[in-house]
């Protein structure tokens, strides 16, 4: 892993710094956060900035229809843009952090034409139709099923949990095609247009209010077999290199703010006097190593799918993507435990961004994969441990 700045990489640096001051004053005010639909229309415009000034998908490669970044742009990129105050991915999470990677990853070249330049010019957006009520961890246990019928796929089941489905146009969806198969084979991976005859989202409210996820019901949805990304049955492999994406690369911005919701708690604990609490700045000394850390582990997960990528192989983090995911999980938790510390009062108002955040980070836990699982890959897979039955 070389992440030294070349010449090269500082002239981009400082070309995205101006690109940024010209940009950012010009955006509209940012949507009401429990605002889905609005939320999408201002997240998309700023990804159809990025796209038109080519800064969009910058890590992808040239045949994804990416830049062809090194890891160290990739990284100065999202430095600069969260330093900056620019608007994070949004609503487009799914499409350019999940779905997108996957299909570049494992999809045929006209799948490839056909769902990563809509991605990329911010002209559709994905959701995540993974877990099911009865198959959320262990997702291997999910029941959505689909039959196949000459050149479709005919689905019945529901989906819980689906990120983004009230604003979304595709749905990465896993479904089972072989019913017969052990758990973890026949599955398959499907992309579902969300207009489809037969699909219903009933949007969830969570404790902070908002309806990013919803539950999906799926009554005799006729889905191309066109639209399957990797073999039938091979569902769980196409899965877990989703997944390797969502736990091993898809939250280096979320790192980049929390680094910077650190120095801002720092900042307000020695504005309200709370510095002079010795177990508090303990604390806050302690997470700054955990993110410093967490940053190092980025490096490493960005370096090593960029180099999959140019060198023939998949570009999929490996194990370091679930060390990322089980420590980024419980520092986050705990950062806006220091957060309360140091408001004290303020953060029991639910209008304010940071107890919203607070909120929503007890769900990183589970989230992707819940910590439980994390444990037991790094069992099994770094360690060498037997099996759990």
């Amino acid at each position: 892993m070389d992440l030294t700045c070349t010449p090269e990489e500082e002239e981009f640096r400082a070309r995205l710094r101006t690109w940024l001051a010209r940009e950012l004053p010009t955006l509209p005010p940012r949507p009401d956060p429990l605002d889905w639909p609005a939320r999408r229309a201002y997240d998309m415009d700023w990804q159809r900035r990025l796209h038109e000034a080519g800064y969009a998908g910058l890590h992808w490669p040239e045949d994804a229809g990416g830049q062809d970044a090194t890891p160290t742009q990739h990284l100065i990129f999202l430095e600069e843009t969260e330093a900056a105050g620019a608007p994070y991915v949004g609503a487009g999470f799914v499409g350019l952090l999940h779905a997108g990677p996957t299909i570049a990853a494992e999809g045929t070249a006209e799948q490839r034409a056909r769902w990563l330049p809509p991605i990329l010019s911010g002209d559709q957006v994905w959701c995540q139709g993974f877990s099911e009520p009865d198959a959320g961890s262990d997702l291997a246990s999910l029941r959505t099923r689909a039959v196949r019928d000459g050149d479709h796929y005919v689905v019945t089941g529901s989906k819980i949990w689906t990120s983004h489905a009230e604003v979304a146009d595709w749905c990465e969806l896993l479904v089972r095609t072989d019913p017969e198969a052990p758990r973890h084979r026949g599955i398959t991976w499907l992309a579902l247009p969300m207009d489809a005859p037969g699909v219903t989202v009933r949007p969830l409210r969570t404790l902070a209010g908002s309806t990013e996820f919803a539950e999906v019901f799926l009554d005799e949805v006729r889905v191309p077999v066109t639209h399957r990304v990797g073999e039938e049955n091979d569902g769980w492999r196409v899965t877990m290199v989703t997944l390797s994406f969502e736990r091993g690369t898809a939250f280096v911005g979320e790192v980049v703010a929390c680094r910077r919701t650190l120095r801002l708690l720092a900042k307000r604990a020695r504005k309200t006097g709370r510095w002079d609490d010795a177990v508090l700045r303990r604390r806050l000394g302690r997470l700054n190593a955990e993110f410093t850390a967490l940053w190092r582990l980025i490096q490493w997960n960005v370096s090593e799918a960029a180099h999959g990528l140019r060198h023939g192989g998949t570009g999929v983090p490996a194990e370091g993507a679930s060390v990322f995911k089980l420590r980024y999980s419980h520092a986050r938790q705990e950062l806006y435990d220091v957060a309360a510390a140091v408001l004290g009062p303020d953060a029991l108002d639910l209008t304010r961004e940071w107890t919203r955040e607070r909120l929503s980070s007890l769900s990183y836990t589970i989230a992707a994969g819940t910590s439980q699982i994390q444990h037991t890959i790094l069992a099994e897979r770094v360690l060498g441990l037997p099996k759990g039955r």
